[in-house]
This record gives C-alpha cells, structure tokens and sequence, in this order.
C-alpha cells in the first residue's frame, strides 16, 4: 500500500477515486503542529526558559520548540499507524512555502522513532483532475527545504514581532490588542489615507458644459461620417455633449490644478480658474451673436486596441471578486478552495472545478491554452482567439503555479450551474470567464475628438467632445471592462462646419451642427478614497508586502481587532486603529515601514532559492548587526508615552475656546474600553467619552455635543422624588444612559438605563431621564399561563412574556403598548418580529389551516404561512392582497424550493478534527 496524505478530507476522497486499490489517501487536516501560544503548553521543565513565552529559543540558532495542539494529536496517531502497512509515504499537500512546511511536519511525526525507514516522497499538482494526479505520481521528486526553512523562518520572524511589540501595546494601549509584521503595515496604509483625508482641503472651480447636436441627416450625409450603425433612431437629432478646455492660450483649470492640502491652486498651474461669475459670463459671452457662428476646428480620429487582462492571480482574484461580486477576500478564499477541492457533479462524481487558488503567477500550462482555443474558435469563431502566454512577477516560492483558471475551461459555468450554490456559480463564472478572456484577441476602438471654437471679444474660446466607437469587440465579448466609462460615439462632423444657437437655426442649412444649451456647472475637489478591501489588497501587493496566502488573513486580523471598520464597502479606521498606528509609528517606524516589510519579504524569497540563511537572516532581525540595533533592543529601550490623538478638525469659537479665542487643543485618548476626548490643561481638563469608533463620525458638532453631554452628566437634573436620589444623564461606552444614584465609593450601586442611540442628551428633562429609568414596565400577567408580560428597552423596543422576545416598531409603544396588544404581538410566529411588521391579516390558509398574513419585512413586504415565505410583487399594494392570491404565491414559492437541490449536509466532526481550509 502507498499511502498519499494530503491537507484536505475533501480533496482526499476526491483523489481516491482517480487512484486504484494500492493507494490510501488520508488527510492531515492542515498544520499538525506550531510555535505554543504560551509557556503552558511546553513541557513543565521548558516553561520557566527565557524564551518560553516565544516557544522560541532566541539564543541557541532560534530553535523551534513546536507542539502537537490537542486536537491534532489523535489525527497523528491514526495517520502513525498505517505507516508501518505502507510501502511509501507520498505527500500531496499545497506546493508552496506553507504547504511544503506542512508536508515535513507530517512526515516527522508520523515517522519518527520507526526502525525501518519509509520512502518519503513529495508530489504536487495544480487542480485535482485524474491527469494532474497521474502527472504528479510519476514525477516525485523529494521535499524542498529550502521552502521549508523560509516557511519556518516566517513564521519565527512573524512570532518574534507579535510578541515583542503586541505586550507594549498592551501596557501603553490596551489589552487584548495585537502588532504584526504584514497587519500592522496594513493599517498604516488605512490610517495613511485618512489623515490625507483630514487634510485635504476642498476647492470650488466651474466649468461650462455645452449641448449640442446633429440632424440625423446630416450626420448621414457629412463626407466624413465614419463607417458604422447609426446611434439614433430614424428622424431623430444625434446629440452629445462637450466641455470648455481652453479659453485662449490657456487651459481650463480642473480639479487636479489645485493643492489638496490648501484648496487653492498649485503654483505651477497655467490654468485659468473659473469661479461661479466668469463661467456665467462664458456663457454669455459663448452665446451672443458676436460669437456666432461656432465652427468645428477640428476632427481627428485615432485607431485604439484593448488587451485583455491576464488570468488571475490570488489577489487579482480577490480583487475582482470584491468589486464585481461584492465578496469579502475572506469569503473569496473560502469559495475558491470548495470548488478547488472538488463539487459533487453528476451521480456523485466529485470533481475540482478550478486549478490552486493561492499564486501570484499568470502562466497557463499547454493544456489550459489548447482547451481555451478550442472552446474560442467553436463558440466565437478563428478570429476570436489570439494565444497568450503573460509573463509573471512571481518569486521565486510561488513560481510553480499556473494562474487561477478553470480544471476544465471546455465545461462552462452553465454546464455545472446546476451543481453549484448561488456564491459558488458566481465565482467560477468569474474565473472561467477572465481566463478564455485572457485567449482572446484584442478589441479595435476608434477615438474621435472634436474641438469646436468660438471667438468672444477676439478671444477664442475652445470645446471639445470625445467619442469611441469599438469596432471589433474581441474579448469584451466576454469580459466588460466593469468601472470602465467610454465616450459616447460622436455624430460625422466637417471641419470647418458652422455651429449655431438652436433658435436660430431654422431655416439654416440642415448640416449645420446645433447648439441646443450651455450652462455653467458648479464643481469641487474630492478627497481621496478610502481603501476597500480590494485596493488594500492591491496596494499590498504593489508594495511587495505579504504573499498571497496572507492577504486574507491580514485583513481578517485588522477588522477583528477592531483597527477598522467596513463603512459602505470601504474600510475606515477606528480611533483605536488610528490610535495604534500613531504609536507604532512613534516608537516603532522602522517596522511599520514599508519598504522595510517588503524588503524582508524578499529576504524571505532569498531563503526559499538558498541565497540566504535562515539563521544569519532572523539574527540580523532580531539582536542585529552593526548599527542595526535588532527587535530585542528597540523594545527594551523604548520608553513610550501613552497615545495622544490630536483631533483633526477645528471645534470653531464657542465655550470651546480659549482665552486667544482659538479653538481649545482637543486630544484623543484611548481608554480600557472606549476612546474619549481630552481639552484643557492641569485642573482645569474636561473629558467626554466617545461613543462613535469610526473617526469621521466624531464630527465637530458630534464632539461639542458630547463635552455638553458630559458637563450636564456632572451635575445632577435633579432629584428621584421617591428615593430623593440624584439622576443624571451621560453618554458612556454603548451610548447615552441615564443614572439614579451617584456611583463608584457610594454604598448603594447606582442604577443605570441606556437611552435610545438617537437620544438628544442635552434636551432629556428629569421627567423623561425618570420614566426611562422606571424600566422594564409591567403590563399584567397571561391569563392562560400566568406568566408576567413586561415592556422595556435594550438594543431595541421590546416586549417580553417569560423568556420570549417581541420587539416593538417605536419607543414611544414601550409605554403605551397594552396588555392585550403585547399578547396578540407573542402570539405570532417568532421570526415575525421587529422588522417583520403585520400589515394585513388573510385568515386560515384553505388547505393547512394555518394562519396566513402579509407582514413587513427587512427587504419589503411579503405573504407566510408560518412556514413558507413569499415575496410580494414590486408593483403590488400589500392592502390590496387577498386569500387567493397569497396561496397561489406560497404554492410558487414552496415548488421552486422543492425544486432547488439540497446541500449535502456533512457529518458532525469530532472535536479533534479542523475545517480542512483552516491553517494556523
């Protein structure tokens, strides 16, 4: 028996199907063993070592003290017992740095302390197809160690920095936080663009915008018409649409003319500005019969190509997939290792759908190129193919791959939709379209611009419209070149052609272009984008920083120590990113810069081709060489200050403000659990904690709301006329709250009741703080079960009966809903809760029983029976829906389920089994 372990049980059962009866394929479940996360899981006689908390011994040649994590232990010894019944051990994990490192832990645990040594083999292949499996298995070769030792020297470096950095930040930041050799350079890049963004001054200009067009018949009969169909219906004026560029000899100022930082134009900027007077006197002036007629100065037409983009690479993937699909990476990478382990096609046939989906290479092997022709030329036709080979970027660790690509370009995504869910067809439709994409022939444009002048006051004045016609479209018969705006195609123009007003063109030659308005457009500078996940992704990859395994989890790791938050699809920092950040920054640069980070990558590249070794390399990092003092050092020298944001934007002159009439200093801390603000100096420093992570929430009204908040907070509304206690109103962690009692050092704790998010802090009156702290309300008892209904206010309005939750559609319901009211609410299904509102009662259904109703939902209004959902047509009024009606919806609704094919549902895994996916 030859015994072939590979990472994955999907990909292994997958595999033994294309091998005969002398094969066993098993799976390892990813890493098998690592560094300890802390000294408690070494041996007892290691854990007080100096370098235990590293589970790396930093001064004997940075040792490796690696451990068998629980839930990989009876995996081991399953797989350790069929070694003596084999005859070789052939590894078949990921050919990379990682998947080769897993390959050798494996084959030294499940080995170690035979008598009889075992052939140990290494085999790799790129999609899990009987041929790539037959071409591996004849081709062994043995593990690489180079790759091994860099994937090793990774992982020291990666744990080196964490746990020398992320305990500095627990002690000056706050705990539970984490610095990394690629996440933290992540961030910089987030918190970068932001501090861009507080700085940018917005700049107003204008610009005069021109409408005009061609009578159908003269854009037919002009001479030089270029060939092509007509963009107008028949008798109907070609229009377009062109912009003021010049008015002498100079050009008109746009918005890259203006100085981000200062709003005012840059120096070396010729152009002439336009504020909101002169563009109207353009207009004016471009309209008078002193400049009429206009004439067209000039036609040109130029040939263009389009190239098809190449297959994808991991981040290109990544990037795409976020985009077009609107899929996190994390999603991304999730979807794509399904399909490359293998879909069920068929009468249980399972087979990989795409090639290995972590490279940064672009090649296609032969095989890929003469399916792709074949697919091009049947479907599209000779003049459709054209064969490319792209070149690659790769390093050295990666240059094994192909590009991500379909196993088998011939089975198209409408071929195998039927054995795909809805995120999995998406995905590989998009994979298999950008790789025939890629064998595809260029696209041929043409691009025409027109410049049509007019002379006021003996200036000339110049427009100019673009227009593209694609002639031959090649590869975006496939692929469109998605955010990609063309120019609308231009109508046949004469040089030297007339220009007139519109009421003034009858009876004038019906060739003559009409000018049908202009008008002046009010526009302004934009700041620049915050990055999404997708342009993190490729800036990372531009700077050299991380390798394509790791962009994935380096975004993961920042959202989840909450460094920044997903705002409309972009990532915008937190006050605690931006607070970590400025810290590391501070006391840290050398390792949050980035040409530093992408300079260790290569090193690391250089340890994978044996130009450099791994030893001499994590040295140099750790205690250094020379003037480089090393990690070890720069800790322990710091002396870092607590973090100190300074905020960004001015509060203006009110109470705020000093004795200079400037706007006080206003600091950003960041506390155990929240951030808050600082101002002033010594005794007399106010504080107010702030609710809102994301920065750009904390907006100048936001923040003098809350010092408000906070100096009413000190002082009481009054007094509780039952207990004679104090009642305050503050804003805390989780928003604003009213409290009755004064608090910390008092004998009696406080209590406290969170107001609603919307709440205006400074307007709350001690009657209302009063009624909001008499929470939860009793309304009675259930007569059938006895059991106490209550009305109260958490996350939500709600009402609540024993251990059951209904939410409320308002505030104001929680202290007039009735007893009644809140029974009739429970005794609707559960999932008809807040946002699912009844809109309409039907009665019982005519063949269930059941009770049937329209309610409103998240996504709109729809029918249920209790167990069927169906949605309402757009254009039907919820009011206007009755019995007959609703069922025959529900009936639709319950066929197509019927009709859908069911997952698989997979067995329950044991504890000691991993998803096959997840590394450490």
């Amino acid at each position: 028996m030859k015994l072939v372990i590979v990472e994955s049980p999907a990909k292994a059962k997958t595999i033994e199907k294309f091998l005969g009866p002398e094969y066993r394929v098993e799976a390892s479940y990813g890493h098998v063993r690592d560094l300890p996360k802390n000294a408690k899981e070494l041996p007892a006689a290691s854990r007080k070592e100096s370098w235990a908390d590293f589970g790396v011994d930093v001064d004997n040649g940075f040792k490796p003290h690696y451990v068998v994590p629980p839930d990989s232990q009876r995996r081991i010894a399953q797989l350790a017992k069929l070694v003596p019944r084999a005859t070789e051990l052939l590894l078949a994990t990921d050919e990379d740095r990682e998947g080769e490192s897993i390959s050798w832990h494996v084959s030294e645990l499940v080995t170690s302390g035979r008598k009889q040594a075992i052939p140990v083999r290494r085999i790799v292949f790129h999609e899990i197809t009987k041929s790539a499996v037959d071409a591996a298995l004849a081709s062994p070769r043995d593990l690489d160690m180079r790759l091994v030792e860099a994937q090793e020297a990774r992982r020291i470096l990666d744990r080196l920095y964490g746990y020398s950095l992320s305990p500095v930040l627990w002690k000056k930041v706050r705990r539970g936080l984490s610095a990394g050799r690629v996440q933290s350079v992540a961030l910089r890049l987030v918190v970068d663009r932001e501090r861009e963004r507080w700085r940018f001054k917005v700049a107003e200009y204008w610009r005069v915008k021109a409408r005009l067009a061609v009578p159908t018949d003269a854009a037919q009969s002009a001479p030089s018409a270029p060939a092509g169909p007509a963009e107008s219906a028949e008798g109907e004026d070609r229009e377009f649409e062109a912009d003021l560029v010049r008015i002498g000899d100079k050009r008109v100022a746009g918005s890259g003319d203006f100085d981000p930082a200062t709003g005012t134009v840059k120096a070396r900027s010729r152009a002439v500005v336009l504020d909101e007077e002169a563009a109207r006197a353009v207009v004016a002036g471009c309209q008078s019969s002193d400049a009429l007629p206009w004439r067209v100065a000039s036609v040109e037409t130029k040939p263009g190509r389009r190239t098809p983009p190449p297959p994808f690479t991991t981040s290109t993937l990544q990037q795409a997939a976020s985009n077009r699909l609107r899929m996190s990476p994390k999603r991304t990478m999730r979807i794509a290792q399904q399909l490359y382990e293998g879909v069920a096609l068929g009468a249980g046939e399972r087979e990989g759908l795409v090639t290995y989906m972590r490279t940064d290479s672009v090649t296609l092997s032969r095989k890929a190129l003469g399916d792709a022709k074949r697919h091009v030329v049947r479907v599209h036709g000779a003049e459709y193919h054209k064969a490319r080979q792209y070149k690659t970027k790769s390093k050295a660790a990666q240059e094994a791959h192909e590009a991500v690509r379909p196993t088998e370009i011939g089975r198209t995504p409408d071929q195998v939709a039927r054995f795909l869910d809805k995120d999995q067809l998406a995905l590989y439709r998009l994979i298999w379209t950008r790789a025939v994409a890629s064998q595809m022939a260029d696209a041929r444009v043409e691009r025409t611009t027109a410049s049509l002048s007019a002379t006021v006051n003996g200036v000339e004045h110049v427009f100019q419209a673009r227009g593209t016609v694609v002639r031959f479209d090649g590869f975006l018969k496939v692929w469109s070149e998605r955010g990609r705006k063309d120019d609308p195609r231009l109508p046949a123009m004469a040089e030297g052609a007339e220009v007139r007003l519109e009421n003034r063109a009858r009876g004038s030659a019906g060739s003559a272009p009409v000018l049908r308005s202009l008008e002046p457009r009010r526009r302004e500078t934009k700041p620049p984008a915050r990055y999404t996940e997708a342009s993190l992704v490729k800036k990372l990859e531009e700077e050299g920083i991380g390798r394509p395994s790791t962009y994935e989890p380096t975004l993961s790791k920042i959202q989840d120590r909450d460094y920044v938050q997903r705002r409309s699809g972009a990532l915008a920092p937190t006050w605690l990113g931006v607070g970590v950040n400025q810290f590391l920054c501070t006391y840290f640069p050398q390792y949050v810069d980035l040409k530093f980070t992408a300079r260790m990558e290569d090193a690391l590249d250089d340890i994978a081709a044996g130009k450099v070794q791994s030893q001499a390399f994590l040295h140099e990092r750790y205690h250094g060489t020379g003037d480089r003092k090393g990690l070890r050092r720069d800790v322990a020298e710091a002396d870092p200050d607590f973090v100190r944001i300074e905020y960004p934007y001015s509060l203006g002159n009110g109470p705020e403000a000093d004795e200079s009439g400037e706007s006080a200093r206003v600091r950003i801390g960041i506390g155990r659990h929240t951030a808050f603000a600082e101002r002033g100096e010594g005794d007399h420093r106010e504080f107010a904690t702030i609710p809102d992570p994301i920065v750009d929430e904390l907006t100048p009204e936001r923040l003098a709301e809350l010092f408000a908040a906070r100096a009413k907070g000190d002082d009481p509304l009054g007094y509780d006329p039952d207990t004679g206690l104090p009642v305050f109103v503050k804003v805390g962690r989780w928003g604003p709250y009213a409290q009755l009692g004064l608090g910390r050092g008092q004998p009696t704790k406080p209590k406290v009741k969170g107001l609603p998010k919307d709440v205006d802090v400074a307007a709350v009156t001690l009657d209302e703080a009063l009624r909001f702290l008499s929470l939860p309300r009793s309304l009675g008892a259930d007569p059938e079960t006895g059991e106490e209904v209550t009305a109260g206010l958490g996350y939500a309005p709600f009402v609540k009966k024993g251990k059951e939750y209904r939410n409320l559609d308002s505030v104001d319901q929680v202290f007039t809903i009735t007893l009644e009211q809140a029974l009739a609410l429970h005794a609707r299904p559960k999932n008809s809760g807040s946002r699912n509102r009844l809109l309409k009662a039907l009665g019982a259904h005519p063949q269930s029983g059941a009770e049937v109703e329209v309610l409103k939902g998240r996504y709109g209004p729809y029918v249920t029976d209790g167990k069927v959902n169906a949605t309402l047509p757009k254009d039907r009024d919820p009011e206007e829906i009755g019995m007959e009606e609703a069922v025959a919806l529900l009936a639709a609704k319950a066929e197509r389920a019927a009709k859908r094919p069911r997952k698989a549902r997979g067995s329950r895994r044991s504890p000691s089994r991993r998803p096959a996916s997840r590394r450490r």
